[in-house]
């Protein structure tokens, strides 16, 4: 490193950024080794800004408070921010195992069926990739499979010895008991083969290098719940509900299950919080206003945002696109980008305060 008398010294630097916070993660970044490769050159700093998730809400605000913070110090006449993300890993537990190769596994869950869970799992899986994450996803509901249909994926996986090679689609890695068997075919198994199966399927699955697995839950707290929370490591759960009364006392069960098992819970998700007209714009409840954030605060969990009820998810959904790729300036597609970078923030929340 260069450094000349009227420049400031690399530690001078680093002690200026000690007063810019992460505002999710509340700790200061040089603490957070968020800061990497300062260069001081005849007044010239420049310096990598490492991220906890290429989703990062805050990620300009950050930045510009690095670059208020460096052009503050006498000396300084140019200010260069390179950004880049390192997603930090859910660490090891004594009863369970990380998925190789994959650092943060999401379980995206709902107390009850339709509320429509699975076209969250693929929108946020699809904004997260979008983003510049690596995600794959993964379709936990072995008796209602629905990333096949909702992604538009009719092959077979092939087999690497005793590995199975998901499926790409999207910048997304594909798994799910729907590539397995014909479409038309029942699962008629009972709750041991289910556990087996999804087991496998977790385990047995040649996963590259993820920095998240979303994956979607059948409705309900039963067996493929339970497989997940006693058999791998998961970073966390995103509870999808809707405003009505009866969604929110099987979002609350469900609250209770994750916690139970030593599951942290990400967040509570609001889909079809309202309907806008598409012509005069106004907003219509149809099932409550309001509900799902006294039930977060009820419960000290996080709000993660609410989601229309917008007939493109369901368009895009039967045509094999997720809305977040097929509309990208649509509100929804926004949404659902929002719904991400407030899911990874959780997770490295979740992760960053394990470590301390």
């Amino acid at each position: 490193m260069t450094q000349d008398n009227s420049s400031p010294t690399q530690e001078q630097v680093l002690e200026a950024l000690r007063s810019v916070r992460d505002p999710e993660l509340n700790q200061d970044l040089v603490t957070l080794n968020m800061i990497e490769d300062v260069q001081v050159t005849t007044g010239k700093v420049s310096l990598t800004l490492v991220l906890t998730t290429p989703a990062c809400p805050k990620r300009n605000e950050i930045r510009d408070a690095v670059e208020q913070a460096i052009s503050a110090l006498p000396g300084v006449s140019a200010v260069d921010v390179t950004v880049t993300a390192r997603v930090p890993e859910r660490g090891g537990l004594p009863d369970r195992e990380a998925l190789p190769g994959v650092k943060n596994v999401i379980a995206v869950a709902s107390g009850k069926g339709g509320v429509g869970k699975s076209a969250v799992a693929v929108n946020l899986a699809a904004a997260l990739a979008a983003a510049g994450a690596k995600v794959g996803l993964m379709d936990a509901d072995i008796y209602g499979p629905s990333i096949p249909l909702m992604l538009g994926v009719k092959s077979r996986p092939s087999v690497s010895g005793e590995r199975i090679l998901p499926l790409r689609k999207y910048e997304l890695e594909l798994m799910s008991i729907g590539f397995l068997i014909p479409a038309d075919s029942p699962v008629i198994w009972r709750g041991p083969l289910v556990s087996k199966t999804l087991e496998k399927l977790l385990r047995e699955t040649e996963w590259s290098a993820l920095d998240y697995l979303i994956v979607d839950m059948p409705p309900g707290t039963g067996d493929a719940q339970l497989t997940l929370a006693q058999q791998i490591v998961v970073a966390g759960a995103v509870i999808v509900t809707t405003p009505q009364a009866i969604a929110l006392a099987d979002a609350v069960r469900g609250i209770a299950m994750f916690q139970k098992v030593g599951i942290p819970i990400l967040g509570i998700v609001e889909n079809m919080s309202y309907f806008a007209c598409p012509e005069c714009k106004q907003r219509t409840p149809i099932f409550g206003r309001g509900t799902t954030v006294k039930v977060c605060d009820k419960h000290a969990v996080p709000y993660l945002g609410e989601l229309p009820l917008d007939p493109a998810i369901r368009i895009s959904g039967d045509a094999g696109k997720p809305v977040v790729l097929a509309e990208p300036e649509s509100d929804i597609a926004q949404a659902f980008r929002e719904l991400a970078s407030a899911v990874a923030a959780q997770v490295s929340v979740q992760n960053l305060g394990q470590a301390e």
